[in-house]
C-alpha cells in the first residue's frame, strides 16, 4: 500500500492506495495503533486536501475504536504541529463519529488553531463544528457564541449552517 501510495505518478493511485486499507479485509490491521505512522506518511506526503480529509476521517478516526484515549494524546500533539495537514487532520479526525464525538478533544484540537489564517485551516474547523452540530446542536451554539471573535467568518459560517436551517438560530453571531 505504501509503495503504491509514494511510487504513484497520478493521484488515483494514491486514493487506491488509501482505499486498499478502508477494505474490511484489511481493517483488522489498518485498525492497529502502529499503523498511525502510515497515516502520518500518507498525511505529509499527500499534503493535500483530498488525500488528507480522506485519511484523516476514515483511518486515523477508525483508530478511536482502539484506543481513544492513545489517539486523542496524540491528536493533541498534531493540532500544535508545524505541518498544517497534521494539524487539519486532529480537527476533522473525528468527522465519522457522531454522538460519540469526544467534545473535550474537539475543542482542545480547534483551539491552538483559532488563530491561524490558512484556509484549509479555517475550512476544516467549520467543517468539524458543522458536522458535529448533527448530534450537538447547542454545544455547537456554545462553542460558536463563546469563540466568535476568534473564530474566522468561514469558520462561523460553516459552523452554523445546518442549526441555521434548522431554525435553532436565526444568525451567525
Amino acid at each position: 500500500m505504501l509503495a503504491l501510495f509514494l511510487e504513484a505518478t497520478h493521484r488515483e493511485e494514491r486514493y487506491c492506495a488509501i482505499s486498499l486499507a478502508d477494505r474490511r479485509e484489511c481493517r483488522a490491521h489498518a485498525r492497529r495503533t502502529e499503523s498511525l505512522d502510515l497515516y502520518e506518511t500518507l498525511i505529509v506526503e499527500g499534503a493535500w486536501w483530498d488525500i488528507v480529509d480522506i485519511v484523516a476521517s476514515h483511518l486515523v478516526g477508525g483508530l478511536f475504536e482502539t484506543d481513544a484515549p492513545w489517539l486523542g494524546a496524540h491528536m493533541r500533539e498534531w493540532s500544535i504541529d508545524r505541518d498544517l495537514w497534521k494539524r487539519r487532520t486532529s480537527i476533522i479526525c473525528q468527522l465519522r463519529r457522531k454522538r460519540a464525538v469526544n467534545l473535550a478533544l474537539f475543542e482542545d484540537c480547534i483551539a491552538p488553531n483559532l488563530d491561524d489564517r490558512d484556509f484549509f485551516v479555517r475550512k476544516a474547523i467549520g467543517w468539524a463544528l458543522r458536522e458535529t452540530a448533527k448530534t450537538h446542536p447547542q454545544e455547537v451554539i456554545r462553542y460558536v457564541e463563546t469563540h466568535r471573535d476568534a473564530l474566522s467568518p468561514l469558520s462561523k459560517r460553516e459552523a452554523l449552517k445546518n442549526v441555521l436551517k434548522a431554525g435553532l438560530i436565526d444568525r451567525v453571531p
